[in-house]
């Protein structure tokens, strides 16, 4: 088995695939992210499409220089059809919590793998999750616990930690949640000897 090329810096994503038992190289493509999200956005774009194109981006842009398969990801946040980004402080994550809490948002999560420069196998997986309608108090309590570890998500959360007390309701895969729709991905290398079958 060979390393399999996370396209991504993203700590979570990596966690995600080692904790599967997926060797990893990472190498971080570098896309301009903002730059590609407000061009898609103009031309009507859902953040569905976005996430997928993101995660084909950069996949296509390691996948050029490298023999490896290249796995390029991204997910996206939903809400009342808006798309929204990662917040810069815990201030931003306090206001981001209380727009979400009491209703539904929406996270697209998509994957790309890719080789000798083409994509070769893509999954694009979304869930729903529901805030449940927590107390100011509350809300500042978790800011305290999670800190900066907060900023790392879209949503300001983590489900594999705190963060799994601010729902009342979540459909959808797990995996994706966590910004790495897996289950496809590991047949799909498994079938391409990057896995033991």
């Amino acid at each position: 088995m060979s390393a399999v090329v996370l396209a991504s810096k993203s700590l979570a994503r990596r966690a995600v695939l080692e904790g599967a038992g997926v060797p990893v190289e990472i190498a971080v493509a570098g896309v301009d992210e903002e730059a590609v999200k407000a061009s898609m956005l103009a031309e009507g774009a859902t953040p569905r499409d976005i996430a997928d194109a993101l995660a084909e981006l950069k996949a296509l842009k390691v996948a050029r220089a490298r023999p490896e398969l290249v796995v390029g990801a991204d997910q996206t946040l939903e809400f009342e059809g808006g798309l929204y980004d990662k917040v810069a402080n815990l201030d931003e994550a306090r206001e981001r919590l209380k727009l979400l809490r009491g209703k539904p948002h929406r996270l697209h999560s998509a994957v790309v793998v890719a080789r000798g420069g083409a994509p070769v196998w893509r999954e694009l997986a979304s869930a729903t999750l529901t805030m449940r309608n927590f107390s100011d108090g509350f809300l500042e309590d978790y800011l305290a616990t999670e800190g900066a570890a907060a900023l790392g998500s879209v949503g300001c959360y983590r489900l594999e930690g705190p963060g799994a007390q601010l729902f009342s309701k979540i459909e959808g895969d797990y995996f994706a949640i966590l910004g790495m729709p897996l289950l496809g991905l590991l047949e799909f290398l498994r079938q391409h000897g990057a896995l033991s079958a």
